[in-house]
C-alpha cells in the first residue's frame, strides 16, 4: 500500500468531479465569456458576502495579486515569520511588488494585534519603509494547521483601520478553518479587504484559487493577473471542478481533521517523538528526539512502509490528511506508526 501524506495537494478528481468538468459550458475567460468561470466567481463572492471574485491558476498568484493591489514599490507588509507569502512564494513579494516583509515572531504562525501595532513603521519617518498592508494566513501551514481566534483577527482589523492599512487573508486552507470553527465565510468577508481561497487543497480540485474583494479591486486585479500571465481561455473545465467541490467536498473536511487528530495521538505516545503540534485541522507537525533517531531516519523508515511525508527543516516532519486518504489507509498508518522502529543514531 502507498499512502501519500506529503500534502493535501496530491488529490485527484473523482468520477463526479471529472463528469462535471467534461460537461462544463465554456468560453474565453480572457474576455470574461466563460459561463462556468463566471458562475464560480459569483458563487464564491456570494459565500463570503463580498462584491466580486477572480479565478486564478494558483494560490501564489492570487496572493501576489492581492499584495500588489494594496502596496506600492518601497512599501512594507507585516506578516508572521511562518507566513506562506514570505516563506513559500519564491520571493514574489519583492520581485512582483517591490515590497519588503516585516516579520513578527508569533505563535504557530499567528500574531497578536499588539504585535502588529508595534511592527508598524512611523509614517512620517521616511528612513523606514512605509507600512501598507497586514497579511494573515488561516489556517497556518508551518504552524500545523492552526486556526486563528476570530476575535484576534477583529482586533488586528481595528489596528489596520487606525493606521489606514489594508488587510489581506491568505485563505489557502480557509475551508479547513471554516469546518473547525463556528464563524462562517461571510464573517471573514466583512473583515478583510481581499481574501484568497484555494480549491486544490482541502476541496480536492486539480487546479485553481480565487481572489475575492470589492468590484473595483477585482477590476484592478484583472489587469495584474494579465501582467503575471494568469489569463486562461476555456478555464470553465477547471472552474467546474471548483463548483463540484463546493457542493460535495466541504462537508467532509471534518473527516480529514479527525484522522489527523488520531495520527497526532499515536505520535504523542512514541518515545522517539519529542513534540507534536496541537492538531486542529488536517496538518500534523512533529519533531523527533535527535538523541534517539533523526528526521531523515523517520522519513526513510516510513517510506519503506509506503507512507510518504515531508521534512520542513529544523527537525520538523509533516503529515497532511486529505480527500484521497481513505479509512483503510488511515488504519494502516496508525498501525505502522504504533510499531515503527526508526534507525538509531
Amino acid at each position: 500500500m502507498v499512502v501519500n501524506l506529503i500534502s493535501d495537494t496530491v488529490t485527484r478528481p473523482n468520477s463526479g468531479m471529472l463528469k462535471g468538468m467534461m460537461e462544463a459550458s465554456v468560453g474565453d475567460d480572457v474576455f470574461k465569456e466563460d459561463p462556468t468561470v463566471n458562475e464560480l466567481e459569483g458563487e464564491v463572492a456570494r459565500l463570503f458576502g463580498m462584491e466580486s471574485a477572480l479565478f486564478f491558476p494558483s494560490g501564489t498568484m492570487a496572493n501576489q495579486t492581492g499584495i500588489k493591489l494594496h502596496t506600492a514599490p518601497g512599501d512594507q507588509l507585516i506578516c508572521d515569520k511562518y507566513a506562506h507569502v514570505y516563506n513559500y512564494e519564491g520571493g514574489g513579494v519583492s520581485f512582483n511588488s517591490g515590497v519588503s516583509c516585516r516579520l513578527v515572531d508569533g505563535n504557530r504562525g499567528m500574531m497578536t494585534a499588539d504585535q502588529v501595532e508595534k511592527a508598524i513603521n512611523p509614517p512620517d519617518f521616511y528612513h523606514s519603509p512605509k507600512t501598507a498592508l497586514v497579511c494573515i494566513e488561516n489556517t497556518t501551514n508551518k504552524g500545523g494547521g492552526a486556526c486563528w481566534d476570530f476575535r484576534e483577527l477583529e482586533e488586528i482589523k481595528k489596528v489596520c483601520d487606525r493606521h489606514q492599512l489594508k488587510y489581506h487573508l491568505d485563505g489557502a486552507r480557509i475551508w479547513n478553518a471554516l469546518a473547525a470553527k463556528p464563524e462562517g465565510p461571510e464573517a471573514y468577508g466583512a473583515l478583510f479587504d481581499t481574501i484568497s481561497v484555494c480549491l486544490s487543497k482541502g476541496l480536492g480540485c486539480p487546479v485553481g484559487s480565487l481572489l475575492i474583494g470589492s468590484g473595483a479591486s477585482m477590476e484592478k486585479a484583472l489587469r495584474i493577473r494579465k501582467i503575471l500571465g494568469g489569463g486562461m481561455r476555456q478555464a470553465g473545465y477547471l472552474a467546474a471542478a471548483g463548483l463540484y467541490a463546493l457542493e460535495h467536498n466541504r462537508g467532509r473536511l471534518a473527516e480529514d481533521h479527525r484522522r489527523a487528530h488520531e495520527i497526532g495521538e499515536v505520535l504523542e505516545k512514541r518515545d522517539f517523538v519529542t513534540y507534536v503540534a496541537p492538531v486542529e485541522t488536517n496538518i500534523v507537525i512533529f519533531e523527533v528526539d535527535r538523541a534517539i533517531t533523526s528526521d531523515t531516519h523517520v522519513v526513510r523508515a516510513l517510506n519503506e512502509k509506503g507512507i510518504r511525508l515531508i521534512g520542513m527543516g529544523e527537525g520538523k516532519l509533516r503529515l497532511v490528511t486529505h480527500l484521497d486518504y481513505t479509512e483503510q489507509m488511515h488504519h494502516y498508518v496508525l498501525e505502522t506508526l504504533e510499531r515503527l522502529e526508526p534507525a538509531m543514531n
